[in-house]
């Protein structure tokens, strides 16, 4: 191991890379630009701002032209999709013109609550799916307790070639098989630590590490040991510990092998 993060030939500082945040969320109102300025320090060199509805996805836009750091990504989440327009769909295919839209999403389904309904979001989600295939864009998944539906669909309307991220992986094993085998990869984020997680160790033993990407969804899922407060993209040092230790790997390995799958993924040169 080498001091601050430091590996290789040359002494090349290894990375995090948090492909999934929401930094213009309120909860960040007070000192989001203090703690973005504080990234680089504390051993975090990217971050993807991902839309989840239209006005986040503004944001995203905004945040990825502000700070050279951070990319974005544009999309209707399942939860707000009941606002979307055809208009939508058109507004979000002309952002992914934009140089550091890197992605269509988070797009999804999402059957944890019972509003919008289940119709209305399988609608979208078809819609922004064919969206990101014009455009030849990645996606990014959101999908809760949807697995059948969220997998059907893609099957008919994803083009697996532009690839994507399965975001908060939390189905089983052989789920995760299905989605690896189409080339996707899977966001691991706190949930890893939890003590409910053992699913997800599970899926991360089994997964390849060059198809694991490390996601924040910040201010959410927090990894233990500061579950319940507030997330940012430093807390996926403990992701990468519980990552290394479920692999057998170093850190540092996780850093490097993660920080060039979500390059590949989301086509970022660096």
């Amino acid at each position: 191991m080498f001091p601050d993060g430091q590996s290789g030939k040359g002494m090349v500082k290894v990375m995090i890379f948090d492909t999934h945040a929401h930094y213009m969320d309120e909860a960040f109102a007070q000192d989001r630009d203090e703690l973005l300025a504080s990234m680089k320090d504390a051993g975090v060199g990217t971050i993807v701002e991902v839309g989840a509805s239209i006005s986040s996805t503004k944001d995203a836009v905004a945040l990825s032209r502000q700070y050279d750091f951070v990319y974005g990504a544009v999309g209707v989440h399942p939860e707000d999709v009941e606002h979307m327009t055809p208009e939508t769909v058109e507004w979000l295919k002309e952002l992914t013109k934009e140089p550091k839209i890197v992605a269509v999403g988070e797009i999804g389904l999402d059957y944890y609550y019972e509003d919008p309904t289940r119709q209305v979001q399988k609608e979208w989600f078809i819609r922004q799916l064919e969206a990101a295939k014009e455009m030849k864009m990645p996606v990014i998944i959101h999908s809760r307790d949807a697995a059948q539906d969220t997998l059907e669909i893609m099957e008919e309307h994803c083009d697996w070639s532009q690839g994507g991220v399965i975001h908060c992986f939390s189905y089983s094993v052989e789920m995760a098989r299905i989605y690896l085998k189409k080339g996707f990869y899977l966001g691991i984020g706190g949930v890893v630590t939890f003590k409910n997680g053992r699913k997800l160790v599970e899926v991360v033993k089994e997964a390849p590490l060059e198809q694991l990407v490390l996601e924040t969804d910040s201010p959410y899922l927090t990894p233990v040991p500061n579950r319940g407060k507030r997330n940012d993209s430093r807390q996926l040092t403990h992701v990468v510990d519980a990552i290394a230790q479920i692999k057998g790997i170093s850190r540092e390995e996780v850093i490097r092998v993660t920080e060039q799958n979500a390059r590949r993924m989301y086509r970022i040169r660096g």
